[in-house]
């Protein structure tokens, strides 16, 4: 496991786009695994302003997302699938049809979270996967106590998850419950894992990631068995690893 620190929010947003677009070039019909939410906007930011001034391509690329929530449509602004095409979709030259989504509003969720993992083996697998970090260690949405082994599927949110998500939607009670999240698994077989961290709310958790035991109390942990994990975080972020190495 490598970490990169990054001196402030906007340059860990640089370092991940450039890990991104390194990928794309090298193998210009990549697939990624991407991700939501706050610590992600300024990656997607910076793909594209890099698409807008440098021509970056990404027509041949597939990407699925980790998760989305269970009961909103695809048009719901607190969706994940309305989050990608507000953020990132509909600024660069991906194809529609090769941008991946669970469908939260699925008649037959095992049906749908089945057929997203078929999806993702018939494409030969995901090539670069980007992770953010809950606070209680989640990655995705598979939360303390979820089994390494587990694939793609329908969960719980614990409360902690909906209370830090709160601040997206009008009310705590308007957060979904459950979410199709990729399983752990699935995760730990993309070829290579960029997991991103902001802040010193995150320090206590980068801490635990690094130091505790592998652990499913602590889903994240995991990814220390991984053979290919960068951590980009920022100084905040990695403010009590810093004062364990004195």
């Amino acid at each position: 496991m490598k970490i990169i620190e990054a001196k402030d929010y906007q340059e860990l947003s640089q370092i991940a786009a450039s890990y991104i677009m390194e990928q794309v070039k090298q193998k210009p019909e990549s697939v990624l695994g991407l991700a939501t939410g706050g610590t992600m906007l300024g990656t997607y930011q910076a793909l594209i302003e890099d698409y807008r001034k440098n021509g970056g391509d990404y027509q041949h690329v597939q990407t699925f997302n980790l998760d989305e929530y269970v009961g909103l449509a695809k048009s719901d602004e607190n969706s994940y699938h309305h989050y990608m095409w507000e953020q990132l979709f509909s600024h660069i030259n991906v194809a529609e049809d090769r941008a991946h989504l669970p469908n939260g509003k699925a008649d037959d969720m095992e049906k749908e979270c089945l057929e997203y993992e078929r999806l993702i083996k018939e494409s030969g697998g995901i090539d670069l996967q980007l992770l953010g970090i809950g606070q209680n260690g989640h990655i995705g949405f598979n939360e303390p106590g979820s089994a390494f082994d587990s694939i793609t599927r329908m969960v719980p949110l614990k409360e902690s998850t909906r209370q830090a998500n709160a601040r997206y939607f009008p009310t705590l009670e308007d957060v979904p419950t459950h979410a199709i999240t990729m399983g752990i698994s699935t995760i730990m077989k993309s070829k290579k894992i960029v997991l991103l961290a902001s802040g010193s709310q995150k320090a206590d958790i980068l801490y635990d990631l690094y130091h505790s035991d592998i652990t499913a109390d602590i889903p994240a942990t995991i990814l220390r068995n991984h053979p290919d994990t960068t951590i980009i975080a920022d100084w905040d972020a990695l403010a009590k690893i810093r004062q364990a190495v004195g």
